[in-house]
């Protein structure tokens, strides 16, 4: 004959998974401006320009974004070139 099993107890609650809680400095920060018709955002992460989305009065919206020298370049949805990926390696 099997010997009984073993007294089982239940497992003890298992508590909640800590909040994420992103870095603040990773965090962009998004500045709107309007001014005539026209709008501005500007995006910042660590105090450095990411990129800046204009929205004309009239005509469509474009998007400045800092090339790896730090000048900026205009993107738009028109856009049919070849974009190539660029990433800052060392900055001095």
């Amino acid at each position: 004959m099997a010997p009984p099993p073993p007294k089982l107890e239940p497992l003890p609650e298992i508590p909640p998974p800590p909040e994420l809680a992103g870095d603040p400095d990773l965090e962009p920060q998004v500045t709107i401006t309007r001014k005539d018709g026209e709008t501005v955002e500007e995006a910042r992460v660590a105090g450095r320009v990411v990129w800046i989305k204009v929205t004309p009065r009239h005509g469509r919206p474009y998007f400045l974004v800092p090339d790896p020298s730090g000048q900026l370049q205009i993107r738009s949805s028109l856009d049919t070139g070849l974009v190539i990926p660029l990433w800052v390696l060392f900055t001095f």
